[in-house]
């Protein structure tokens, strides 16, 4: 891809995921996801019920009269974005590949944790960790992002989730809002991984998929070509015995997937790419701060 056809698709997905995120999601995001601790803001006149604790004993001396502190939140965050950058991104039958899809999702909470004054990261991994950019903030930064996700070319094919989570938590000291980005496709135990960098971070996996990894259609005699194996195979779509058993497959791992985010206390959302994301983005916003 040559300069100008990067810069054109960086400004296109610029100009819509900057919309949406400035129309729906910065007030939901920032009702979402915690600052890093409390900090003192002010003090006020103490009213009966107020914690003995917040009294604030250098003014209440002065003016023989008791106030409490009152704190705010520390909202500025670091937020990390965790890529999977496999083969199997590249894959897509209806609307868009994965990939873009991917890249649209970041870009939206890009300029929302921006326009809340959040540094932003991002980890590309496939078989292993490809790239690290380190959080920083500012719109160049976000735009930075967005040409990586559109032109990055990863070396590597399969997919190793509990790689990249480990990376996560030796790298970034602080305590981040990590959004995990995947089609979660990958066969190694990463339990033990999530568990970790769950109690570090406060982890989010978006499981990125397309209908027709979990409904296979009656098409006939079709090759089915793995791009992280490199390997074809024939597959008669018109046995019924053939899609029962693929589509049952698809709902177990599907299903085992969210069982292990929940055993995990990882907050999760399931976005295809076939439907609109923004729903799924809002619901899982607003789950998160109906439970603050």
């Amino acid at each position: 891809m040559d300069t100008s056809d990067l810069l054109k698709k960086v400004r296109k997905i610029e100009i819509k995921t900057r919309g949406l995120s400035n129309q729906l999601f910065a007030g939901e995001y920032h009702s979402a996801f915690k600052g890093s601790g409390m900090t003192f803001n002010e003090v006020r006149d103490y009213h009966p019920g107020d914690e003995i604790r917040k009294i604030d004993w250098n003014v209440t001396a002065r003016f023989n009269s008791p106030f409490v502190k009152v704190f705010e939140e520390e909202r500025e965050m670091t937020v990390m974005l965790l890529v999977d950058t496999s083969a199997s991104e590249f894959f897509g039958t209806r609307v868009q590949l994965k990939k873009e899809l991917i890249t649209e999702i970041c870009a939206v909470l890009s300029f929302s944790a921006i326009q809340n004054n959040d540094k932003i990261g991002v980890i590309f991994f496939g078989n292993e960790v490809e790239k690290f950019i380190p959080p920083k903030k500012g719109k160049s930064h976000i735009l930075r992002i967005i040409r990586e996700l559109i032109s990055f070319e990863p070396k590597t094919q399969g997919t190793n989730i509990g790689e990249a989570l480990r990376y996560l938590t030796n790298a970034i000291k602080k305590k981040s809002t990590a959004f995990l980005l995947s089609d979660f496709l990958d066969d190694k135990n990463y339990e033990s991984a999530l568990k970790v960098a769950n109690k570090k971070h406060d982890l989010i996996g978006l499981r990125i998929y397309d209908r027709l990894q979990e409904d296979l259609p009656n098409i006939g005699l079709v090759p089915f070509y793995d791009a992280e194996s490199g390997s074809t195979i024939l597959v008669d779509t018109s046995s019924k015995s053939v899609r029962t058993d693929y589509n049952l497959n698809s709902r177990k791992q599907r299903e085992g997937l969210f069982d292990q985010f929940k055993k995990a206390g990882i907050d999760y959302a399931n976005i295809s790419t076939q439907d609109n994301y923004v729903r799924p983005l809002m619901n899982l916003f607003k789950k998160r701060e109906r439970r603050r």
